[in-house]
C-alpha cells in the first residue's frame, strides 16, 4: 500500500514543482520509495521528477486519456511507499469542454484517484485573504478533498502568523511555511523551466530544496495526510501505436519534448528506439523504419542546425524511402526556413515547404483534436488523435497538403493543420493518445 497525494495550487508559478521535488527527495533520502506523476501536458517536469526520485515519471491527462489509460500509468506506483501527482496551473483549471474523461484539470485526477490535495499557497501581498482562497478551493467541488496547505514565500514571522491563524480558524491544516529562498529557484525560459538535462547542478539544487523544505515543513504530518492507496488492475494501456518497428528518434537539447508514456508504449508494443543527435551532426540510423523528430528548442539552436550538413543530407536521404515525422519544433526543422528571434532566417531541411518565424512571437497554447486526412507514421487516415500545442512561432508559409483537420478544445477549427509531402509529415501538436 502506498500513500497518495496531489500537489496543486491556486495558480501557476506558486512553487508546485519545487515543493514536489523537495518532498520527493527528502522522503527518498529517508529511505522511502517515491513515485511521481505530472497531471496535464508537460514534457519538462517528468524529467525533474526522475532526477529527484530515481524513477521515471509520466503524464496523466483527463482530457486526452481515458480512465483505463490513467489507471495503467498510475499503477507503476504499486511498489512505491509514496506517490505524488504534481498538478498544472490552478487546481480546477482546465478547458471549457470536457474531453475523454475530464477537462484536463488537476482536480479531475485528484477525484479519480481519491487522493487529497496538498495546496501550495503564496500569500505575497495578502494575509487573511489567503485563507479565503484556500477555503474556496476546499469547498468548490465535492469529491476533491484538501489535505492542508504549505505556505510559500512568506515575508516575515508576523506575516506567517497572520496567515496561519486565518487558515487554522477556517479549519485548514498548515503543514509549514517557507520563507523566500532564491537558492532553490528553478531557471525558466519561454516554454517553462529550463530542462533538467541542461542543468549540471540539478542534483545539488534538489538536495538544497529538500533540506530547506524539511527544515520548514512537517514531513511526517504531510505523509499522514495522504490517502492509503493500492492501484486497481487497469482494463487497458496507452492507446498509441508505434510509428514503426525500428524508430530513429532525434534526441538532444533541440529535440527533447516527447512524453515518456509515448516511448514506453512504443517499446511495450515491441518497437526498438535508436537515438541520434542533430546538434552533433548525426543522421538517423540507416536501418530504421521511420524517423521521428520531437519538439524542443530549435529556435535557440537554429544556426547550429542549419550548419549540420551531415544531419540534413542524411535526413533527406532517409526520407526518400521511409517516413519522417516531426512534432512542433521537429516539424519546423522539416520545413524550408526558420527565422529566429533576432530576425535571422536559417535554412532547415526542406522536406516540407513550411516556413516559421520567432521574430514576432505569438503564443499558441491548448489541447488539439485532429482527424487525419492522410496517414502518418503509426496512424491511418481518419484516425482521431488527441494532443497539445504550445509554441511561440508564427507560420509564414504552409504550402503543402494539410495533414489533418484540427480543432481546439472548444471545437473551433485552427490553422495549424500540419502538412505532408512525399514521405514527410508534421504537426504542431504533440501527440498524447489516439481515440479508441
Amino acid at each position: 500500500m502506498a500513500a497518495g497525494l496531489v500537489i496543486s495550487a491556486p495558480a501557476s508559478g506558486v512553487g508546485k514543482t519545487t515543493l514536489t521535488l523537495a518532498l520527493a527527495r527528502a522522503w527518498r533520502n529517508s529511505g522511502l520509495r517515491v513515485q511521481c506523476f505530472k497531471s496535464g501536458p508537460d514534457y519538462i517536469d517528468p524529467a525533474f521528477h526522475a532526477a529527484a526520485t530515481g524513477r521515471a515519471s509520466v503524464n496523466v491527462d483527463s482530457w486526452a486519456m481515458d480512465r483505463g489509460t490513467i489507471s495503467h500509468l498510475v499503477s507503476r506506483g504499486i511498489d512505491a511507499d509514496v506517490v505524488l501527482a504534481e498538478g498544472s496551473m490552478g487546481l480546477f483549471d482546465g478547458v471549457a469542454a470536457r474531453g475523454v474523461c475530464g477537462t484536463g484539470a488537476t482536480a479531475d485526477i485528484a477525484e479519480m484517484l481519491d487522493w487529497p490535495v496538498l495546496l501550495v499557497i503564496d500569500p505575497s501581498g495578502q494575509a487573511q485573504t489567503a485563507a479565503a482562497i484556500a477555503g474556496g478551493l476546499r469547498d468548490y467541488r465535492p469529491g476533491v478533498r484538501l489535505a492542508g496547505v504549505v505556505l510559500n514565500r512568506v515575508a516575515s514571522p508576523r506575516h506567517e502568523a497572520l496567515v496561519r491563524r486565518a487558515l487554522l480558524d477556517a479549519g485548514i491544516a498548515v503543514f509549514g511555511a517557507l520563507p523566500r529562498h532564491a537558492e532553490i529557484s528553478l531557471p525558466k525560459r519561454h516554454l517553462g523551466l529550463v530542462q533538467a538535462e541542461e542543468q549540471a547542478e540539478i542534483g545539488k539544487l534538489i538536495d538544497e530544496a529538500a533540506r530547506f523544505v524539511a527544515e520548514h515543513v512537517d514531513l511526517d504530518a504531510v505523509l499522514r495526510s495522504a490517502a492509503t492507496w493500492s492501484p486497481q488492475p487497469a482494463a487497458s494501456g496507452v492507446n498509441v501505436t508505434p510509428p514503426g518497428q525500428r524508430i530513429a528518434l532525434a534526441r538532444d537539447a533541440a529535440f527533447s519534448f516527447v512524453y515518456p508514456h509515448m516511448l514506453e508504449a512504443w517499446r511495450a508494443a515491441g518497437a526498438e528506439i535508436s537515438t541520434f543527435s542533430p546538434l552533433a551532426d548525426e543522421a538517423p540510423d540507416p536501418v530504421a523504419d521511420v524517423c521521428w523528430l520531437p519538439g524542443g528548442y530549435p529556435e535557440l539552436q537554429a544556426g547550429r542546425i542549419a550548419a549540420k550538413a551531415r544531419f540534413r543530407s542524411g535526413l533527406r536521404a532517409f526520407a526518400e524511402t521511409r517516413p519522417v515525422h516531426g512534432e512542433c519544433g521537429g516539424y519546423m526543422v522539416l520545413g524550408t526556413a526558420l527565422t529566429d528571434a533576432d530576425g535571422i532566417s536559417h535554412e532547415m531541411t526542406g522536406l516540407l515547404g513550411l516556413e516559421t518565424s520567432f521574430a514576432k512571437r505569438r503564443m499558441h497554447l491548448g489541447y488539439r483534436l485532429a482527424e487525419l486526412a492522410a496517414p502518418m507514421p503509426g496512424h491511418q487516415a481518419g484516425a482521431r488523435l488527441r494532443g497539445h500545442e504550445f509554441h511561440y512561432s508564427t507560420i509564414v508559409a504552409q504550402p503543402d497538403t494539410a495533414l489533418a483537420v484540427v480543432h481546439d478544445a472548444t471545437g473551433a477549427v485552427i490553422a495549424e493543420t500540419g502538412s505532408r509531402r512525399g514521405q514527410a509529415t508534421g504537426t504542431f501538436f504533440h501527440l498524447i493518445a489516439e481515440d479508441r
